[in-house]
């Protein structure tokens, strides 16, 4: 069953960017009020990211993993989390130098992306590292205080911006530890690895042989 509570949840995570997005533009715009916008948003993306650990943890349980929430999953993460960073420089929550911490996750979440897929050409897993769940806990929460943003008491803001030079530190070690796993594979002379099979390769034999058969007949 495709669209099971895990996926719908790794879905739901999708589905809360635009509504964090909407509330923000209404606090914006003087649609809402600035303070309740800024609370909105910090709990719609709250309730996003608890859901990234739900979705796996339920899948597991319920033995309901799927291809289509082994895609989704990574791809719900990094739509969230770019979206959210984008938004905050749009609204002037990162300005100035702070703007580099977002580029940094960015820019590492981008490379990932890439080194997964080679490898996926080459059937080799990347698996996710510990100080990479460190990264991403501490980065949803990073998002999640900076999103409160003014909207909360005087040390909120610091606070976000701390964790957010944490995670985008955890960020570039995490980076580079990927890096490194990925380079030997492509250091590797690429006549020695195998060539990649055609889609359907496997049924052309066997379709070369009732096409045989029958002018035969």
């Amino acid at each position: 069953m495709l669209f099971n509570l895990p996926n719908l949840l790794t879905l739901a995570r999708i589905a809360a960017i635009p509504l964090v997005l909407a509330s923000m533009a209404a606090g914006s715009g003087g649609l809402l009020d600035s303070g309740w916008s800024h609370w909105i948003a910090a709990l719609l993306f709250i309730a996003a990211s608890v859901t990234d650990y739900f979705d796996g943890w339920l899948a597991r349980r319920w033995q309901q993993v799927s291809r289509l929430g082994r895609f989704l999953d990574p791809i719900a993460d990094k739509l969230l989390v770019g979206s959210v960073l984008l938004l905050m420089c749009a609204f002037g929550t990162l300005q100035g130098v702070h703007i580099v911490a977002a580029l940094v996750i960015l820019c590492r979440e981008i490379m990932v992306s890439g080194l997964r897929e080679f490898l996926a050409e080459l059937r080799v897993g990347l698996p996710v590292s510990s100080a990479a769940k460190w990264k991403t806990a501490i980065q949803m929460l990073a998002l999640a205080v900076l999103l409160v943003g003014d909207a909360g008491p005087p040390w909120v803001m610091p606070l976000g911006l701390a964790l957010l030079w944490a995670s985008a530190a955890l960020t570039l070690w995490t980076g580079y530890d990927y890096l490194r796993a990925g380079l030997k594979h492509m250091m590797e002379d690429p006549a020695a690895l195998p060539p990649p099979r055609p889609i359907g390769a496997a049924q052309r034999p066997e379709e070369d042989r009732r096409r045989a058969k029958g002018r035969s007949a």
